[in-house]
């Protein structure tokens, strides 16, 4: 039987620190947070006293979720943090806990505990002083059985005892974890690293004006967003600086919005008129910048518009281009190539300043916190406004890629994620159309994408036309209201014309086999050598010059990249392929891969 930590419920309840006190569980709740994360509540005993004010942090949820904890089982608290709520009471927030025994070890309720109330301090206070005195032994009967937790959020704790949570300058309240942060505190203070700051951004609408900024913050139990408008970015914006650490409190908690931000939080903090901001000068102890990188092979796994972390080596770059959005505004861009030890390359997309000021000479290493996964053309990378870029972090995971890619790295090509565009490019993903059968692309869960060297054999003219919105950016079938007016039920209009827009069958072959595929505007207007436009006043004025236009068009060779996936139609199950691209073949290109091919299969 495990010895528990007597007199542990009343030192934690009067605010006091306990060294990893050992309690029993004797009761645990689920708290429905409504929109908000789920949260449980605890009730633990010391075999003196329970106690009920105890929350596990939603870090830990999984031990709850798995039956790890369950009634009666013996629980190490390896961190903690009480806070005070507005009211008075005094919560205690399990930051990271050990299970040592289970409820099936244990049997039963360990001794005689009665409820702890306010007025057993001083009945208890002569005889109990847990805080100051060493923890009981502790038997670790079930330590080593293969189910141990992961502890809390970094892999860090439990290998030193923590150090004591400093105070804020000019006295006031202790800081606290930011792993520890809810909306339901009143008085905290955090000690964290800025390790993203944002431009400051305008917004103009009928409720007035507005600008805001951001910035993401980490210590060493977790990070956070936060955000802030008008007074509080004239009051601190200036004061922030990317890699510093500053105390902050006073700020308000509420769930956080995931569209906007990546971070592992449950909570988002927004400065108001009371918050405070101070800098630390003693900041060695606060990480640097919390990352789970993901492998740049493991990317063909993800789903897209996944938010990841990755890092690796610069292997080329791109001069900066320049490109006009909807809005009409110009934003600048600037595409590299990342690899890892993987022997995989990806290529990652800059934007704005950072694309403008990135420097890739010396093959740097680059580390993005929060990049957006993309599947078009294989696999890419986005590095938008909320994510973070960093040259040769000061971290050991950039240090050992470092010392890979110097002794070997350097010697590999590197096998690309992202498929180059066009009819050449040692990278793209060059399939027979036989290989598409055989490997059975398409039949995984994701689409796959090839480029094939094939030629027109047939293309179906019936149906390959039809009236569309004339709306820039809607492209969806009118009605003919019969009246001289179309109406588009998707932007829910009628409108006195339409545009032509091109569907188009074709069947494409190489020396192996022939594929059915589907063609849009772009790719159909590049087969048949003219614009949806023209074709469709041919198709109205003059039949048999229309039908000339797809008979010239068949046996023409070109480079097609490609879309292929397998699709369900009324309980039928077929590979739909999609032309995403149509190149001229480049015959001197197509040369020597066909040489290298004959190399390959020479050597074999």
């Amino acid at each position: 039987m495990a010895n528990l930590t007597e007199g542990a419920i009343e030192a934690l309840s009067s605010g006091n620190n306990v060294s990893e006190p050992v309690l029993q569980l004797v009761n645990i709740r689920k708290i429905d947070g409504g929109n908000g994360p789920v949260r449980f509540r605890l009730m633990m005993s010391d075999g003196l006293h329970t106690m009920s004010s105890f929350m596990l942090s939603t870090q830990l949820n999984p031990m709850a979720e798995n039956n790890r904890l369950a009634p009666n089982c013996v629980c190490q608290l390896k961190k903690n943090v009480t806070n005070v709520l507005k009211d008075g009471r005094r919560v205690v927030v399990i930051l990271d806990m050990d299970v040592i025994m289970s409820a099936e070890d244990v049997g039963g309720r360990i001794g005689e505990p009665t409820p702890y109330t306010d007025g057993d301090a001083s009945k208890h206070s002569q005889t109990k002083a847990p805080q100051s005195a060493p923890n009981p032994p502790v038997r670790p009967l079930q330590q080593h059985n293969g189910n141990d937790v992961n502890r809390g959020f970094n892999r860090d704790f439990g290998k030193k005892a923590p150090p004591a949570l400093p105070a804020t300058p000019g006295g006031g309240s202790k800081v606290v974890p930011i792993a520890s942060l809810n909306p339901y505190q009143s008085k905290w203070t955090i000690r964290a690293r800025v390790t993203n700051k944002s431009s400051i951004r305008t917004w103009s609408n009928s409720r007035g004006d507005g600008k805001l900024f951001s910035m993401e913050i980490v210590d060493e139990s977790g990070e956070i967003r936060v955000t802030g408008f008008n007074q509080e970015v004239d009051k601190f914006y200036s004061l922030i600086e990317t890699g510093k650490v500053f105390y902050i409190s006073k700020g308000s908690l509420k769930i956080a919005n995931k569209q906007y931000s990546s971070l592992k939080n449950d909570y988002e903090m927004t400065l108001n008129g009371e918050s405070t901001i101070i800098p630390c000068e003693d900041s060695s102890d606060v990480p640097m910048v919390q990352c789970d990188f993901v492998s740049i092979a493991d990317l063909e796994a993800r789903d897209k518009d996944a938010i990841v972390d990755v890092i690796g080596v610069c292997k080329s770059v791109d001069e900066v281009t320049r490109l006009t959005t909807k809005s009409s505004r110009e934003v600048s861009k600037r595409t590299l190539s990342l690899m890892d030890m993987s022997g995989k390359v990806v290529n990652v997309t800059l934007w704005g300043e950072e694309a403008e000021n990135f420097d890739g000479s010396g093959q740097p290493i680059v580390a993005i916190k929060g990049a957006k996964l993309s599947d078009f053309g294989g696999r890419s990378l986005s590095a938008s406004f909320s994510s973070t870029l960093m040259i040769n972090p000061d971290i050991p995971e950039a240090y050992k890629l470092r010392g890979w890619y110097d002794n070997e790295g350097h010697a590999i090509d590197g096998e690309s994620l992202t498929e180059v565009r066009g009819s050449g490019g040692a990278n793209t993903n060059w399939k027979t159309l036989a290989d598409v059968k055989t490997e059975h692309l398409g039949h995984g869960d994701k689409a796959d994408y090839f480029s094939c060297t094939a030629t027109v054999v047939y293309l179906r003219k019936e149906n390959c036309l039809y009236q569309a919105c004339p709306s820039q950016d809607c492209n969806k079938k009118v009605v003919d209201q019969q009246n001289g007016m179309f109406r588009c039920e998707k932007c829910d209009k009628e409108f006195p014309n339409f545009k032509y827009r091109l569907i188009l069958s074709a069947n494409i072959a190489d020396y192996g086999d022939n594929q059915w595929v589907t063609c849009f505007q772009e790719s159909a207007e590049a087969i048949l050598g003219q614009n949806a436009a023209y074709l469709g006043q041919l198709k109205e004025s003059n039949e048999s010059a229309f039908d000339e236009i797809f008979q010239q068009a068949n046996f023409n060779t070109f480079v097609f990249r490609n879309r292929v996936k397998l699709e369900t139609y009324n309980d039928e199950s077929r590979i739909k392929a999609t032309v995403m691209d149509v190149k001229p073949v480049d015959h001197k290109e197509y040369s020597k891969r066909l040489i290298m091919n004959i190399k390959k299969l020479a050597a074999q």
